[in-house]
């Protein structure tokens, strides 16, 4: 699994970042089943949060068992004020069976509003760089999703220097001319300052609207390994660090598999890409 830097945090993260809710609502021997074939893959990194359902607990429980192995994990808090977000953190640990985070992330900011919210004195983001100060937090970083993701991180980042963003990318997205522009701008804010970029929603072809999932996603995800490996190719071609797998164990082994595969795509055979979206329905339009 080819590893890349995660900004200015140093860390070689693998290009497939393992998104636990993916074991959120799994018995723990299935847990642990998941965790083994990640690890097999080469995964070296890894996104949980408390709205994961089970997740925390499940990967806790295998930590606490394998404690030679040193994952990179990211949690996160969808919290919005300082004694909130603070009290969930350290709930986090606890589940998690770990003295500190590599990375916290204010989670799924989705607009200026929240953004305001866990910015302000008193906002989940005082929470976060108190924990830094402390020693409990290494990194921190920003999540969300949404078709404004891109423009609130820009503003985010002129807010306060996040090591780390993570938002969603795929071809289907890309093909919305104004979600592009400001995916782009993004990217480049991201690498003049040495920000981590990872990606949700890589491989995801349209929303559910109201046909009953078929998957453990909130989105309806490509499921052809061939046309996985193209979202994966055009999403990892891109100037990020990595993207995070689908919540759905069952489709892990095909996103793990394109991960392991990835090959850049030309300029020209992403776009031919591209023109493929119409095909498609965005996840945020």
């Amino acid at each position: 699994m080819q590893t890349r830097i995660l900004g200015r945090s140093g860390h070689a993260s693998s290009v497939a970042i393992f998104g636990s809710y993916a074991i959120g609502e799994l018995l723990q021997s299935d847990a642990d089943a998941v965790i083994e074939q990640v690890v097999a893959a080469g995964v070296n990194h890894v996104d949980v949060a408390p709205s994961y359902a089970q997740a925390e607990q499940r990967l806790g429980d295998w930590l606490q068992r394998n404690p030679a192995h040193n994952f990179f994990i990211g949690c996160k808090t969808q919290l919005r004020t300082q004694v909130e977000a603070a009290a969930e953190l350290r709930q986090s640990l606890r589940y998690l069976h770990l003295d500190s985070f590599d990375l916290f992330q204010l989670h799924a900011v989705t607009s200026m509003a929240e953004l305001d919210q866990v910015t302000a004195h008193g906002g989940a983001l005082d929470a976060i760089v108190a924990a830094r100060n402390a020693g409990v937090v290494r990194h921190v970083g920003i999540t969300g999703h949404g078709v404004d993701a891109p423009r609130v991180f820009l503003e985010a980042l002129r807010r306060f220097d996040f090591d780390t963003v993570m938002f969603p990318l795929n071809f289907v997205q890309w093909a919305l001319p104004d979600y592009r522009a400001a995916a782009e701008e993004l990217l480049a804010v991201c690498a003049a300052a040495n920000v981590g970029v990872m990606i949700i929603k890589a491989v995801a072809r349209a929303p559910w609207g109201e046909r009953p999932p078929t998957h453990h996603t909130w989105y309806e995800p490509f499921g052809s390994a061939d046309v996985v490996q193209c979202a994966v190719d055009f999403v990892l071609s891109q100037n990020v660090t990595g993207l995070c797998t689908p919540g759905d164990a069952g489709l892990l082994p095909l996103v793990l598999r394109a991960c392991a595969q990835h090959a850049p795509l030309s300029v020209a055979a992403a776009e031919a890409l591209v023109q493929t979206a119409t095909a498609h329905q965005p996840l945020f339009a």
